[in-house]
């Protein structure tokens, strides 16, 4: 009966990944609707990402606070209701202004959810299973940034496109405005969040007791980490990487359509899904890199293949442009594992609270991708994706000048050996 408890959990963990994934990347693929739609400049459209990822920056530490006052499960019903209305909001009142305030409030659920899941999948899976159920975690992850953008494209093409549809295409005629096709997706998060809070709420949560690296900490622990410069150093790190990620997974549809003319419904769509569907793959190929060398050597591997490819992806035919921004997102797949455990293993204590500093940085979502929009209506889009060269220079430098407390285990056994029918 335990192991049937552990089990649920486990697999609510990993549903809980999937729709986090689910709900947040899909904002790639809606960027040139939103632009076309509410006739945006490219600067405006800018704003979209910036309200989203702001959020985090907001709630990540106040999150954690929380978790410790009251329960995880208080803190995800909490989170999934917070995406329920920021959806619903837009769904009825559809105006960017709206848009904005949606967006944020979608983001600050989202940000209650990531600082939940961790602890909670650790305690039930258990601690000699959580780097295994982690990698799954980011598994479902990566197959939700995967889908969504195929839900997205099937939705568009089909929401208004027959007068007597029926099932939920006929539903979603009734409920969405003509032209605003797109605006369907709004009502999945909405009907998505709703179910899951369902599901929250008839399971019975363990009471989980945080380790010391998982609590947020006292104003004296961020006051004494701020005086250490790797803390200002690695917030940076986790700023310019998911930076990077968003200003590509936003941007690329938009660049697509605007400098090869490529319909951001399907094949901006499809770039989007396989940018993060390779990203999911390329953290295998990590994992087993991650074993047999240093992972500030890897860092910089992969980085200098994301700088080939963005540059590839801007400067090449639309041929090439739509496969090598999709494998942006495979080099950028071990980055952010990287970053975070060089930073948790460049300090030598409070954990907790370094954490929270770390995930605050994903305000770098907020801010490249605003950067990068407001650039646009300066030099063109593809000038100011030049800053995310900016963002790349940032995180190869982290492979030169991390000095971390505790080196990754690197195995004895070479590359060679991975591929000999034999034991080392």
């Amino acid at each position: 009966m335990k192991n049937r408890k552990q089990l649920m959990l486990i697999g609510l963990v990993m549903l809980i990944f999937f729709v986090i994934s689910f709900l947040t990347n899909i904002l790639g693929p809606l960027v040139p609707n939103i632009i076309d739609s509410f006739h945006l400049s490219l600067g405006l459209a800018g704003f979209l990402p910036f309200s989203f990822f702001v959020a985090y920056g907001v709630m990540s530490v106040p999150a954690g606070i929380l978790i410790e006052m009251y329960s995880e499960k208080v803190v995800l019903l909490t989170g999934f209701l917070l995406a329920f209305a920021g959806a619903l909001l837009f769904a009825f009142f559809t105006s960017f202004s709206i848009a904005l305030a949606s967006l944020f409030i979608i983001g600050l659920g989202m940000a209650m959810l990531q600082v939940v899941i961790n602890p909670l999948l650790r305690a039930a899976g258990g601690e000699q299973h959580f780097a295994f159920n982690s990698v799954l975690a980011q598994v479902f992850f990566g197959l939700a940034s995967f889908v969504s953008p195929w839900m997205y494209s099937y939705l568009v093409q089909h929401v208004h496109a027959e007068n007597n549809a029926g099932g939920i295409i006929g539903i979603l005629n009734k409920l969405v405005p003509e032209q605003l096709e797109w605006v369907s997706v709004y009502w999945v998060f909405a009907v998505t969040a709703l179910l899951m809070m369902m599901v929250i709420g008839i399971i019975k949560f363990p009471p989980i007791e945080l380790q010391a690296d998982e609590k947020i900490g006292t104003t004296a622990n961020f006051k004494e980490l701020l005086k250490n410069k790797f803390t200002i150093l690695f917030f940076f790190g986790t700023f310019m990487y998911v930076g990077t990620e968003q200003g590509i997974a936003n941007w690329m549809s938009k660049f697509l359509q605007l400098y090869h003319g490529l319909n951001p419904e399907t094949d901006g769509a499809k770039a989007v899904a396989w940018f993060w569907g390779l990203m999911t793959a390329g953290c295998l190929l990590g994992l087993i890199l991650l074993k047999i060398a240093d992972s500030r050597k890897v860092l910089q591997l992969f980085v200098a293949g994301a700088i080939i490819s963005l540059t590839v992806a801007l400067f090449g035919s639309a041929q090439v442009a739509i496969i090598a921004f999709p494998l942006c997102g495979f080099f950028a797949s071990v980055m952010w594992s990287i970053v975070i455990s060089l930073g948790l293993n460049s300090v030598p204590n409070h954990h907790g609270s370094f954490a929270g500093l770390l995930c605050t940085g994903i305000v770098g979502g907020a801010v490249v991708p605003l950067f990068i929009g407001g650039l646009s209506d300066f030099i063109g889009l593809k000038g100011a994706m030049f800053l995310l060269y900016i963002t790349l220079a940032y995180l190869f430098s982290m492979g030169i000048w991390a000095k971390p407390l505790v080196n990754n285990a690197v195995s004895k056994t070479s590359f060679r050996d991975l591929f000999k029918n034999k034991k080392v």
